[in-house]
Order: C-alpha cells, then structure tokens, then sequence
C-alpha cells in the first residue's frame, strides 16, 4: 500500500481514470485500488431507466437518458467527496457532457435547446464541485479499443462501430486540451498491458504518485 502524507498525516486522495469504451478503465481502477489500499468505485449503467428506450430511440430519449447520468454522476462525485480515505473512480463526471452528451447534440440526436439545458445544469454544478487531484487518461486508438471490446464479449457492445469509437476518441482529446481544473496524466495505452505485466502496472503507479506528489509538494509551498 502506497500513501501520501502531509504535515498532518496522511491525505486523502481522490483518482479519477478516464478514457474511451474498452480502453480498461475499470480494470486499471481495480488493480489502482489493490496496489493502493484505495477504494474503488465503479461506473453502474445498467441501472438507467431510460436505457432501453434510449437505444430503441436516441432521438427522442437521448436528452432524458443524459440527464440521469449527469445526475447519478454528480452525486457519486460528491459522496466520494465525503469519503475518509483515498478513492479511485471509473469514468469522471466530466466525461458524460463532455463526451457523449456532445456527441449525441453533434449527432443531432439531441436537440439545440435540450443540449443548450444540459450544458447550462452541468456547468453550473462543476463550476462549484471540487474537482478530482488527479485523472489519468487512457488513450488508445481505435484498432485497440475495437480488439478489446471484441475480447471482452460484452453482448451489449458487439454493435460498437469503430467510426463511433472514432468519434469519441476526437471528442476526449478535444476534452483533455481544454481541461484546466486539475492535472492529467495521459497514458498512451496501446502498448500498456497492465494486467500482464506488473512492471506496466508498476510504472503507471509510480506516474501517478509522482503527480500526487508535485502537487502536495505546490500546496504545502503556498501554505
């Protein structure tokens, strides 16, 4: 187990792993979790009621199935907030309206004035949210996001086209170069297995305290 200690002990942290469908996100959350002693917590779909209509119509549902994202989304983040201790979290907050509400309003499956309502309730409420110490940002490029989505054999994503991948893959790099509200790590991830190789793994840790670290070291300057 890895911590962080300030002048007062240890500090909690708070990791958020972001990235595209299939880039392993949730298993680099896991493995983040164990090799830390953190908490990990992970993203829950299935639990939308809006989802089967959604995929049945997206234009008509698309904005109500969002918004329950955002919500669900909004209030994870504030309760790993409270936590005692460190956390580690699959998929951010920011990720839901920057990513695939966009995509759907770019799509046109969500209208101007629905997408215009949205984007006004997820500012709003992030502009006042704290955000994450740190997010790590899984980057891959389509062949492997398609490969492992295709291994993993999830029925629900067997119909994933790989230009949708494409799309998002724009939309997350066009997130990441504008994202101020805390630091990054991006991680070229075609050539990381975490899973098989512990040195991968090893190497992603030490990145990522690495951060931590800097960023302690920049507040107790300024204290």
């Amino acid at each position: 187990m890895s911590t962080l200690s300030g002048s007062s002990g240890p500090m909690k942290r708070f990791v958020a792993v972001a990235g595209n469908i299939g880039v392993g996100k949730s298993t680099l959350t896991a493995l983040l979790a164990q090799h830390l002693g953190w908490e990990p917590f992970f993203e829950a779909v299935n639990d939308n009621p809006y989802l089967g209509d959604f995929y049945a119509d997206m234009q008509r549902w698309g904005f109500h199935s969002q918004i329950y994202f955002l919500s669900r989304r909004l209030r994870h983040h504030w309760q790993l907030l409270q936590r005692d201790g460190s956390v580690v979290q699959d998929r951010t907050v920011y990720e839901d309206a920057e990513v695939f509400a966009c995509n759907l309003y770019r799509r046109h499956l969500m209208d101007e004035r629905d997408y215009r309502s949205y984007r006004e309730l997820y500012e709003t409420v992030t502009t006042v949210l704290r955000p994450p110490d740190l997010i790590v940002y899984l980057r891959a490029s389509v062949d492997t996001l398609t490969a492992r989505i295709h291994s993993r054999g999830r029925p629900y994503e067997r119909d994933i086209s790989a230009d949708y991948l494409d799309q998002l893959n724009g939309l997350y790099e066009e997130w990441i170069d504008r994202f101020s509200l805390c630091p990054v790590l991006t991680l070229p991830s075609d050539d990381l297995d975490f899973v098989v190789h512990a040195r991968h793994l090893d190497l992603i840790v030490h990145k990522i305290l690495e951060k931590l670290h800097g960023q302690e070291e920049v507040i107790l300057n300024h204290a």
